[in-house]
């Protein structure tokens, strides 16, 4: 059984994972149990760009990284460890904290951001 402060352990290094992104995105939510980043780039429908996210839910804590979903390169770089964690392109599902592969997602988010944020990214939308 999965105790409760594991997901508060997790939720914790999952947003330290996140933490130095702050001052170049923006914080949209940051609450005990959801936390997320989006880009300042105001897409069509007149939302801002969702960049990563972390959310406790019933089961897991989940963390979500958008670049991902948006880009080949990202998903093809995750290893099959972490891909086993990996809930559809965007979204990897953890009940502790797992040093190994949190040091992988600060690499795939490292590599989202810099694609996020790079110049030809945004004339597709």
């Amino acid at each position: 059984m999965v105790k409760h402060t594991d997901f508060d352990a997790t939720f914790s290094k999952l947003k330290d994972v996140l933490r130095p992104f702050e001052s170049k995105l923006i914080v949209a939510a940051d609450t005990p149990t959801y936390y997320s980043l989006e880009t300042s780039h105001v897409m069509k429908n007149k939302h801002r760009l969702y960049f990563a996210g972390i959310k406790i839910g019933k089961s897991y804590v989940s963390y979500y990284l958008m670049p991902a979903y948006m880009c080949a390169e990202i998903r093809d770089a995750v290893s099959p460890e972490l891909k086993k964690r990996m809930q559809g392109k965007s979204c990897f599902n953890f009940s502790r904290p797992d040093e190994k592969l949190f040091k992988e997602l600060v690499k795939l988010t490292r590599l989202g951001f810099k694609r996020f944020t790079s110049k030809d990214f945004y004339s597709k939308f």
